[in-house]
């Protein structure tokens, strides 16, 4: 059984891997934007907000898409589309036209509702599962302090509420391991800008390890992922992608990790802690500030971040701004405008200006960020990619075509690597870039 497996993901393996479990292994030699292998999502769920825009079968952005015609809320690109999500969006169809504006499931919710539905129609496995089975996902449950587990319940009984017509449940405790699974492997989908998309189930992509230092990086074509090398893979390496953002220093990075994923990362950038000097630039004063300022600082750094997490689902765009414009104030007197936590509140700043079309304030704040972004990442970040992006766009819309045609070529030299040349969203921007 294991060698077939294998022979399905051309040059790879899975493996034991020393102290992390079950890894993916090289057989061959990958070069630097090679795709290693394609997964289609076991199952996917497009997020509410996308509704529209893009079709809730494959993903697709186009106008023009169809709606359902029951629920209304439900669009695709042709028939086809809707007739294979149909088994999926009959979960949801008649409880969307029963419970109407008050239809409101967590992403989390729809999609173990979809993977419930999916056992019971394919108990075999699938073509997203060639190494690893959804099954033999980790739930890390002996880990879950009393507010996961609650938080877990809750998810539970939003289930039960929301869905009952079409969906056979387990009992609880099944649920709970299921729950716990789909938080621990669960992928979000997201666009060039990398704006949400929805959220899915890849399950071979979730059999890799995590690094700070990754060598693969994981885009996606619809509902596709696809893993491409970001660095050059040897036969006998153990393939490592990033489950976090990597734009913080150490210690931040392994508090999500253990937050999230509940281990601690061991790779030569976490051992080594290099960029982390860098990641928290202190202004250079005449006098500079005390370690025990700074560590005061990064404190309320920290604190503002989560604040600001939480303002943005209450607070209006103006109060948001202000939030951001008055910790860029506070901690500039300690940090330099390349410290991460000062990118942080800047990148919410521009996300901000964005959402009010402040064109000309969302392209400050992007110049700020664009030099530290790609020093501090690694090459062939996404992050980066969508950064020159957002910028390119802004540049365009303010009639600056050669800043726009150079910040947008940036862009597509990373893409290229990490999405491949043939990926519609390149094709897209160089036909932005044509049209100007």
């Amino acid at each position: 059984m294991r060698s077939e497996v294998v022979a399905e993901l051309c040059g790879l393996e899975r493996f034991a891997s020393a102290g992390k479990g079950r890894g993916l292994r090289a057989l061959r030699r990958f070069a630097v934007g090679e795709l290693l292998f394609s997964c289609p999502a076991y199952t996917a769920v497009l997020t509410a907000s996308e509704r529209g825009s893009h079709c809730d079968g494959c993903f697709a952005r186009k106008e023009g898409l169809s709606k359902c015609g029951r629920c209304k809320q439900a669009f695709y690109c042709n028939v086809e589309c809707q007739k294979e999500d149909w088994p999926m969006h009959k979960l949801e169809c008649s409880a969307m036209c029963a419970f109407g504006q008050n239809w409101n499931p967590s992403e989390t919710v729809r999609l173990t509702a979809r993977i419930l539905a999916k056992q019971k129609t394919h108990p075999e496995r699938t073509q997203s599962e060639k190494l690893l089975a959804v099954k033999e996902f980790e739930s890390h449950l002996d880990k879950l302090d009393n507010e996961k587990r609650e938080l877990i319940q809750n998810d539970i009984a939003a289930l039960h509420h929301f869905y009952s017509k079409h969906l056979e449940y387990p009992d609880n405790a099944a649920l709970v391991v299921l729950f716990a699974q789909v938080n621990c492997n669960g992928f979000t989908i997201e666009d060039e800008e990398l704006s949400h998309l929805g959220s899915a189930i890849f399950p071979d992509v979730a059999l890799m390890n995590h690094s700070c230092c990754p060598n693969v990086i994981v885009t996606y074509k619809g509902t596709l992922a696809e893993v491409r090398a970001v660095k050059e893979i040897e036969p006998g390496e153990e393939v490592f992608t990033s489950y976090i953002d990597l734009l913080y220093p150490t210690e931040d990075r392994n508090n999500r990790l253990r937050d999230s994923y509940f281990f601690d990362c061991d790779c030569e950038e976490c051992v080594t802690k290099e960029k982390d000097k860098d990641k928290l630039e202190i202004c250079k004063l005449n006098d500079p500030p005390s370690a025990e300022t700074v560590r005061d600082m990064i404190k309320y750094a920290r604190n503002v971040i989560e604040e600001f997490r939480r303002a943005k689902h209450y607070k209006s765009p103006s109060e948001l701004l202000e939030i951001c414009e008055l910790s860029l104030d506070k901690m500039g007197a300690v940090f330099e405008n390349s410290n991460v936590y000062m990118l942080h509140m800047m990148y919410q700043a521009m996300g901000v200006c964005l959402y009010v079309q402040d064109w000309e304030g969302a392209l400050r704040y992007g110049q700020k960020i664009i030099r530290p972004y790609s020093k501090h990442y690694p090459p062939y970040s996404l992050n980066v990619a969508s950064m020159w992006l957002k910028l390119g766009r802004l540049y365009m819309a303010l009639e600056n075509r050669p800043a726009g045609v150079k910040a947008l070529k940036k862009a597509i030299a990373i893409m290229e690597v990490a999405h491949g040349k043939d990926h519609p969203y390149i094709s897209e921007i160089k036909k932005e870039l044509e049209d100007h």
